[in-house]
Order: C-alpha cells, then structure tokens, then sequence
C-alpha cells in the first residue's frame, strides 16, 4: 500500500495508518477497520445535516467511507462502519466524484471517516486539484486519529471536523474498545489545531467556513459527567480558537439494546440542557447546539450507493 509519506521504506503495505497499528498487509486482507486497501465508500451526496457553516443552504459533498477503527456499540452510522455496506472505486474515481460535487454546487469536500484511506484520498485531492477542484476540504472522523498520518494531510485538510468522545477510559474502553481514546485523541487535536490555528468565514456566502476546526461532542444516555469533563478539556486547552458542537442526536438503535440497555434510551433534553448551561457557564463562546427534536434517524442517511457509482468498465469487442 502507497501511504503517501504515512509509513515508508520496504514495510509500505504494512498498515500503520490508524492507532490500532494493525501492521497488516491490506492490500491482501482487512485491516483492523474491516476494510483492504480498495476505497469502499457508501454514498457520495450534498448532505444538509452538519453545521450551519459547514453544510449551508447549497450543502456540504459529504463522501461516506466504510469502515472504521473504532468500534462503538452505538455507532450511527452503524451500516457503513461496522456492517461495511458500499462499493468499491479506485482514487481516480473518487477524484472525480469531488469533481462532480463541486460541480453540484457542494460548500466543501466531507471526508467521512476518512483515516483507513489517507493515502488513496492524497492521490485522488492531487488528481481532482489539477482539473479545477477549489473546495475546502473537511476531514470528519472519530477523533481516533495518528498524528502521524494527520501529518501527512497538511495543506490538503482545511477543516477538522473531529469527535472528541468520551475522558474516561472505563465509558470508551466499555463503548468504543479503546481504553486509550483520551490520549489519542488528545494528540490528534493538538495536530489538528496546529495544522489549522484559527478559524476563516466567508462573510460574502451566510459565513461559510473556509478553515478551522470545530470539535463535536455527542452526549449518551447517562454520560452527563463525563460530557462535561469533554467540555472542561477543551475549553481550557483551545479556548475560543476551535468552535463546540454540542449534539443531543443520540438515536437508539436495535442492536444495543440486549447487551447495553442502558443506551436503548434518547438523551433527555434536561441533561442535554445541563451541558449547554455548563459550557456557558465555562464561558465557551463558539459553540453550536441543537434545539428541538434531533434524535431521529432521519438524521442518518440512507446507504444507498448515490454518486458511489464506480468506473464503467470498458466494452469487450
């Protein structure tokens, strides 16, 4: 595998793109992610449901990798991540599936969870870069990230859209299988705020961001403590130079509920309105938060494959 500067010399194909440093041949078999070296993605669409800043009025060209390297029991996006629903393409196609997304008047380019695929998406941003593309690229991933291969996306990333999940070990080792989740991703967003230190709007399109870094926050059924120990960290570590986005979207899904009963409950709107009045009370000023009903699951997209489609293949004679 061509890690693009991530992992070089002789042991290229040895996956070490993520933190779970797997060392896997991927181009033979999956990786810890569950995906080999082919870019699988699920769906390639203008997205509404981001931030105001990032998806607009026009939308966000929101392009939804499979799998993942983590492995919450409560993931949203369960049919992609864990599930691995989406087709295969080369970097060459996915390059011009930017293409076509700015062409469909998308804000941006949305990388999500993006991190098994540094490599490919380096080559395919240099191919879709040479034919025009101009958007800013947005990197929405887990938080779970390798500061090394975050290094690597310098000037190709404009915006960091990461998750920052849980403080505690116990709740993310529980929910995620990642005992080390603070510490990684601590790091990643250190990398990510030094890639990109301050925030750029375009006041001349209803303030559409150009760069920045905005760190999403979604709060679980009965993990009020620990959200806001997430809230503590980042205010005091980043101040008012990353933005907060503080979701109440938890959706309950079918499969937690026999094993983890006590995440087949939505977040009550009190303790979500406890942790807003929290980050106000820190003096968090850049903040986004939900109001009204957001745990539908209308807010997850259907995996339907639109603007996934492959290459044709050529015509035999």
């Amino acid at each position: 595998m061509d890690n693009a500067g991530v992992s070089m010399g002789k042991e290229d194909r040895l996956c070490r793109l993520c933190p779970r440093n797997c060392g896997v041949d991927r181009s033979r078999t999956v990786g810890f992610c569950g995906m080999t070296d082919e870019i699988r993605i699920a769906r390639a669409a203008l997205h509404m449901w981001e931030e105001p800043c990032i998806s607009g009025n026009a939308g966000s060209g929101t392009v939804f990798f499979s799998g993942c390297t983590l492995r919450c029991v409560f993931c949203q996006n369960y049919g992609i991540s864990t599930l691995r629903q989406g087709t295969g393409i080369s970097a060459e196609r996915l390059g011009e599936i930017f293409l076509e997304l700015q062409a469909a008047g998308a804000w941006n380019i949305n990388l999500v969870t993006p991190g098994h695929y540094v490599p490919q998406i380096i080559r395919a941003l240099d191919m879709a870069r040479r034919q025009g593309l101009g958007l800013p690229v947005v990197y929405n991933t887990s938080g779970y990230e390798r500061v090394e291969t975050l290094k690597a996306l310098e000037g190709y990333v404009d915006i960091y859209l990461p998750d920052f999940k849980y403080v505690s070990a116990q709740l993310s080792g529980k929910y995620s299988g990642a005992l080390d989740y603070f510490d990684v991703a601590s790091a990643a967003l250190a990398e990510m705020v030094r890639q990109v230190p301050a925030a750029l709007f375009d006041a001349a399109e209803d303030g559409r961001m150009l760069k920045g870094v905005i760190v999403r926050h979604l709060l679980l059924p009965g993990c009020l403590m620990d959200s806001k120990k997430v809230v503590r960290y980042l205010y005091e570590t980043y101040g008012d130079r990353i933005y907060i986005s503080l979701m109440s979207q938890y959706t309950p899904l079918p499969h937690v509920a026999q094993k983890y009963p006590e995440l087949n409950v939505k977040v009550k709107r009190k303790s979500y309105n406890k942790l807003v009045d929290y980050a106000l009370e820190l003096g968090v000023a850049n903040a986004f938060i939900q109001e009204g009903e957001a745990a539908k699951e209308s807010f997850i997209p259907d995996f339907d494959m639109a603007g996934a489609e492959p290459e044709p293949k050529p015509e035999l004679d």
